[in-house]
């Protein structure tokens, strides 16, 4: 496909030039968007959203339990409306315990190990109660777990890809942006939620209509598991008449939504922004000699980034700190005349406002 083609209908299905009603709205369309950066997560939706999104609005969502972060693929975090949750894992959740098995077995981790973890997790948190992650580790070392080394991390994360555990609630942050999350039990929190007939081809076709136009390829690494399996799930969809086949191995939703005439030529993304890390071949949208230069780098670290008519032209930062919110980001273009001064700081500005909003 044309790639000025390819991008332009990415940019709608990503709901960037094409801005759904509500952050819910946006959630729901996505399926998933990376969050392991908690305010990036956040961003990324309220990017997608029509009017002015505030950082306070989306974390209400949370405590409303609209909105949850759980390690739905690929053992990273990522956010996703509460109602998909549990299905999802149903085609992920599996695959990630395997892949982290060599792990807990490093850490000590073995059945009688994360038994205990289950048990004294679920005490804890029964009856609505949430707590952060370093209130967990206190529990799980009252119980002997000793959460040192990422011991704990791995112990919660094994709760969360079984469908126990997510994070929902917002813990504040005086004078800064809310980073830290509760633990809640998900049968308490998440109201029961029917789960489609075929999980995988729902999950494949999702995918199309929040990332497309994409490939089987492409949905396989988003999804973290196998191509086979990724493959299946494409040849069960196919008599979805949500998505359709437009190129060979290429597919995208049947109806697009309207590109809106509002919408702006330059946007700034946060770190591990979906439009950017969701497929295997990303100079679709970044050239390749800026791949480098936005990750993942050897940290596996994906940095901001200035997109202009669909094109990766550079990146930005910005203090979450305390007190260091309000600062201004600080834009650094890596395509020179690629875009605008105003347009970037319009940009930076529409960010700006959500994050002190």
């Amino acid at each position: 496909m044309d790639p000025h083609l390819l991008r332009s209908l990415r940019m709608r299905s990503h709901r960037l030039t094409a801005p759904a009603r509500s952050v819910t709205d946006a959630a729901r369309h996505m399926l998933a968007v990376q969050a392991q950066d908690f305010w990036a997560g956040r961003w990324a939706l309220a990017a997608r959203a029509s009017g002015a999104p505030t950082l306070s609005g989306v974390d209400r969502l949370f405590n409303r339990g609209a909105l949850v972060r759980a390690w739905t693929q690929r053992g990273t975090l990522h956010i996703v409306a509460a109602e998909d949750l549990a299905w999802m894992l149903t085609v992920t959740g599996e695959r990630q315990l395997q892949k982290a098995a060599p792990r807990y077995r490093e850490l000590g981790l073995g059945d009688d190990e994360l038994a205990t973890v289950e048990r004294v997790v679920r005490g804890a948190l029964n009856g609505g109660n949430g707590l952060t992650r370093v209130e967990l580790f206190e529990v799980l070392q009252r119980a002997g777990i000793e959460p040192g080394g990422q011991r704990g991390l791995f112990a919660v994360q094994n709760l969360a890809l079984r469908g126990i555990v997510c994070q929902e609630p917002i813990v504040a942050r005086a004078g800064g942006v809310s980073r830290d999350q509760q633990f809640v039990l998900a049968e308490e929190h998440i109201p029961e939620s029917a789960a489609p007939s075929d999980p995988a081809a729902e999950m494949f076709v999702r995918y199309i209509l929040g990332h497309g136009p994409a490939t089987a390829e492409d949905f396989a690494w988003w999804a973290g598991i196998t191509l086979g399996a990724a493959r299946s799930a494409a040849a069960a969809s196919a008599d979805d008449v949500r998505i359709r086949q437009i190129d060979e191995g290429m597919f995208a939703a049947s109806s697009m939504p309207r590109r809106s005439t509002a919408a702006p030529t330059v946007i700034a993304l946060g770190s591990f922004e979906e439009y950017y890390i969701s497929y295997t071949d990303r100079t679709v949208a970044c050239p390749p000699e800026l791949l480098t230069a936005i990750g993942p780098g050897k940290n596996g670290m994906v940095r901001p980034i200035l997109v202009a008519d669909g094109i990766v032209v550079g990146t930005w930062r910005h203090s979450t700190a305390v007190g260091r919110h309000t600062d201004d980001p600080v834009p650094e273009l890596l395509t020179a005349a690629a875009a605008g001064d105003a347009d970037v700081a319009a940009a930076l500005d529409r960010y700006a406002a959500f994050i002190a909003g």
